[in-house]
């Protein structure tokens, strides 16, 4: 609705207005596409399923996408982890995890997931850590900027996991790493 008020309020100016609605359209576009990318990755809703899949991925890096189908910055994400899923499956596995599963509810304590998407990295059946500048080490918080930068992370981790480390530092500059500030209850 916001993308169609915006477009008649352009309507004086073509140019303008042209531009505009080929913008929306490819943001629109972005959208729908991230919609089907969800259900092109393999979704987990039971805990069961999340405890099998660590257990069973070996010498590979498991990038588990905590977060909702309906939220815009996790399709955003899942069209990165889709279009890169094929480009690192020689070292690396992805799935979804919907947060709103009362199942997966237990690994959203754990990992204090509360920020979405979120993403965490695990390597035969051991949590990977990153250390990204930020304040928790132990997950990523938000969407990647470009294919690229997913592809980048996901390989220092199966690097440092090679070499037989937990935490590894992350690739990428700082102005490319989500910045966020952690809110502690009843502190």
């Amino acid at each position: 609705m916001l993308l169609i008020s915006l477009f008649s309020e352009l309507q004086p100016f073509p140019f303008f207005s042209n531009f505009c609605y080929r913008i929306a359209s490819l943001r629109l576009n972005l959208c729908l596409q991230g919609r089907k990318m969800s259900y092109l990755l393999t979704t987990l809703t039971k805990k069961q399923e999340v405890d099998s899949l660590i257990r069973s991925t070996i010498d590979k890096v498991l990038v588990l996408r905590f977060g909702r189908a309906s939220d815009s910055v996790c399709l955003l994400l899942d069209d990165i982890l889709d279009k890169t899923a094929r480009e690192v499956s020689k070292f690396a596995a992805i799935a979804l995890v919907d947060i709103d599963s009362e199942d997966i509810q237990v690994y959203a304590k754990y990992f204090d997931i509360t920020l979405i998407p979120s993403t965490v990295f695990f390597f035969n059946a051991h949590h990977m850590k990153m250390d990204s500048g930020t304040a928790d080490h132990t997950k990523w918080v938000g969407a990647f900027q470009q294919k690229q930068d997913f592809i980048d992370v996901v390989e220092a981790i199966f690097r440092g996991a090679m070499k037989g480390k937990l935490i590894v530092s992350c690739p990428l500059p700082p102005e490319r790493i989500p910045k966020y500030q952690l809110l502690y209850k009843d502190v």
